[in-house]
């Protein structure tokens, strides 16, 4: 019951998210922003996760996941208004951090809520599920609000994310409680990490944060590939919408199948080469529903084995500081990512071109994962000791 709730209201995070890439044209032609600047919107949901995850994971100790997840689902819901009223350029981007608030708050909680839940017990499938809510959210986005602009108007889509947000916050408010087992530990919790948590979390969030780099510049710019190659938006849209869907499915299987055989490692490095794959060859707008079916059912699929190693790199009782640290960096990577995309779309004049940069930001996701492994295997074992006792 848990899980469906924190899935439910965590789907609201990409639908708020997709906004403004499926209503970008109309934003294209009635405020003539150019192609870097709909990108540098779309990083700009990101950018206060550069400077606030680490001040979140310090939050938790003075008040409840619970609380810090409605509030940062209030806050989505809040930038979704102002961009409702919108005219200018630097609006939606007023917009577009004050959601970015909101999700920062609510990613490092979320995430949390799942490992204090899950720890021990099929933590990859949950985590699978969990992850599973943003495309979940991102697909309903690319169909619903582009839909809705169509036939309304594009700042109808804004409406709609923003009571999904509002619907979101209170069913955590009213649902969500901590787990009995979350208070076992033999510590209080902490803050700081010892030198080799410290080491491992900068890695895992680094694996994390390339993987979402590339997701994040695909389903912003696939649908100009297929426009280009003769597709209208609306359907171009809806087949880039295709791997979130599908993803949905593929990412708790992935998890399930990881959890079962324990061979994480090899999952991902076949994933990431199908998700690779897929997306060279999306030019060949002939097999685009081919393409990105692949791209969902394997490419995107372990994500939930890439969350799953924030367990790996911390103690539960640093836990929510270190996932402050996790997204601190994870932020600093995912943000410009949109923007160095479409700043490649504008100076070539070429859509392909932010796909290839996706394409190379998944092969840098299984490096850096290879490297994660390397120097896990060289650190000193993760316990639960002390911060001062560790160090020493």
């Amino acid at each position: 019951m848990i899980l469906a709730v924190l899935f439910a209201s965590r789907t609201g995070l990409g639908f708020q998210f997709q906004t403004l890439g499926s209503v970008s044209d109309h934003l294209v032609d009635n405020f003539h922003f150019n192609y870097a600047e709909i990108g540098m919107l779309i990083g700009a949901f990101l950018l206060p996760g550069v400077v606030l995850a680490l001040p979140c994971g310090f939050a938790g100790r003075y008040t409840s996941d619970r609380l810090l997840v409605t509030i940062g689902l209030v806050f989505l819901a809040l930038g979704g208004a102002v961009a409702i009223i919108a005219t200018s350029f630097n609006m939606f981007a007023c917009a577009r951090i004050i959601c970015g608030i909101g999700f920062v708050v609510t990613t490092i909680y979320f995430t949390k809520m799942v490992a204090d839940w899950f720890d021990g017990k099929e933590l990859a499938t949950a985590m699978a599920v969990l992850v599973m809510s943003w495309p979940f959210g991102i697909a309903m986005g690319q169909v619903g609000h582009v839909w809705l602009a169509a036939l309304f108007d594009w700042r109808m889509a804004f409406v709609a994310a923003s009571i999904y947000c509002c619907l979101g916050a209170l069913g955590v408010f009213s649902v969500y409680r901590m787990p009995t087992h979350a208070n076992d530990h033999a510590y209080l919790p902490q803050f700081g990490l010892p030198s080799n948590e410290l080491t491992l979390t900068l890695l895992a969030s680094l694996v994390w944060a390339l993987f979402n780099a590339g997701y994040i510049v695909y389903l912003s710019f696939g649908a100009s590939v297929l426009i280009n190659g003769g597709y209208e938006p609306t359907g171009a849209a809806t087949i880039i919408s295709l791997a979130s869907w599908v993803m949905l499915f593929s990412g708790a299987i992935c998890g399930q199948i990881s959890d079962r055989f324990k061979k994480p490692d090899t999952i991902l490095y076949i994933c990431l080469a199908g998700g690779i794959a897929s997306l060279l060859l999306l030019p060949w707008t002939q097999f685009a529903v081919g393409l990105s079916l692949l791209f969902g059912l394997i490419g995107v699929a372990p994500a939930g084995i890439i969350m799953a190693l924030t367990t790996e790199a911390m103690a539960p009782h640093r836990r929510a500081f270190g996932i402050g640290v996790f997204f601190s960096s994870y932020f600093l990577i995912t943000t410009p990512a949109p923007g160095v995309a479409g700043w490649l779309f504008d100076t070539t004049g070429i859509a392909y071109w932010p796909i290839l940069f996706a394409a190379a930001l998944f092969l840098f996701t299984g490096i850096a994962n290879a490297v994660f492994r390397y120097v896990q295997a060289r650190l000193p074992r993760i316990t639960n000791e002390p911060l001062a006792e560790q160090d020493a």
